[in-house]
């Protein structure tokens, strides 16, 4: 099956919906982590049980590390990462040094959300969770920007 990244997000998820009222205090990061939770709970079988092998992982900032590793000078420059080996690299011979984790950054991911203004928080918060899920499925971010054009 091949893997489309606009039909992986529920026809709830899209662009269409009204931007989300302002509550008085910011979500949490477990206000986050549900909403990526319900994302892929949304996906369409088989994708939704193999995304529910990778772990999600909710923080306020990407590490200093990992901006360092990735040359990234701006800490608000970086919603989501996946870390792991695509299903399309895996073999059943190799080891795995730790599970495939998307991690989400809530600063950055609110940061964009409230920039936009023109797009639910829950919907911005399933595309990033889908387009790091595209990197398990074997996506690279050049396949994901030729059929994605949420950032456009």
């Amino acid at each position: 099956m091949a893997l489309s990244l606009p039909s992986l997000l529920p026809d709830t998820l899209h662009m269409t919906r009204e931007p989300a009222t302002f509550n008085v205090t910011a979500p949490s990061l477990a206000d986050i982590e549900a909403m990526a939770e319900a994302a892929v709970a949304a996906l369409p079988e088989p994708f939704r049980a193999a995304a529910r092998q990778v772990v999600l992982l909710v923080e306020d900032f990407p590490p200093t590390e990992i901006l360092e590793e990735m040359g990234i000078d701006d800490p608000f420059e970086l919603t989501g990462l996946y870390e792991g080996i695509p299903l399309t690299e895996k073999s059943v011979a190799d080891q795995p040094y730790a599970p495939d984790t998307v991690r989400l950054f809530r600063r950055p991911i609110l940061e964009e959300w409230i920039e936009r203004g023109d797009v639910a928080l829950d919907a911005l918060v399933a595309h990033v969770v889908v387009h790091e899920l595209a990197h398990h499925f074997g996506w690279s971010d050049e396949d994901i920007a030729r059929i994605d054009r949420w950032w456009e």
